[in-house]
């Protein structure tokens, strides 16, 4: 079954992502379940989300996972910023920030002193973000119609981060 989000959808799945949740959605209904992840965060309290975690464990086979960003490809988010921001200058802050040993604080430290570019910053980000989720989508849909899925930006990033 081809699985057809809109726009609003995919933004609160990315949002959910982006907060630390797990994103789930039903393979017949399309039905979108959010729920704590508890690797990352084992104090949370679950009680506000047991019927959701019951419908999980009740049938998890009939739901498909949409993953967040590894922390590999949130690096290439912001190097990807860094690289496309008008200002020479805090181009070269923030790309000094991502060769820091700490990378992401470092480059959130820069970027929150940056004033109309933190903006800048969030709307990258989020874009991103909603194009990441629509290419898990879409390649479910193809793995489901026996294709193969090729993104070839996403695909040139990876071999580019690799060498």
């Amino acid at each position: 079954m081809k699985h057809a989000f809109t726009k609003e959808q995919i933004k609160e799945i990315a949002e959910q992502l982006d907060c630390g949740f797990r994103a789930f959605y039903h393979k017949e209904t399309s039905e979108l379940l959010f729920v704590p992840d508890l690797l990352r965060y084992p104090e949370v309290d679950t009680e506000e989300w047991q019927d959701d975690f019951d419908k999980l464990e009740e049938g998890i086979s009939d739901y498909i996972e949409v993953r967040p960003m590894e922390s590999s490809d949130s690096f290439r988010v912001m190097a990807d910023f860094a690289e496309q921001v008008d200002n020479k200058k805090l181009q070269q802050q923030l790309i000094r920030a991502l060769e820091h040993r700490k990378p992401f604080s470092h480059f959130k430290f820069v970027i929150d002193d940056s004033g109309k570019y933190r903006q800048q910053w969030f709307d990258f980000k989020n874009e991103q973000y909603l194009e990441w989720v629509q290419r898990q989508i879409d390649r479910e849909n193809l793995y489901e119609e026996g294709k193969e899925y090729h993104d070839d930006e996403y695909d040139e990033n990876e071999n580019e981060h690799e060498n």
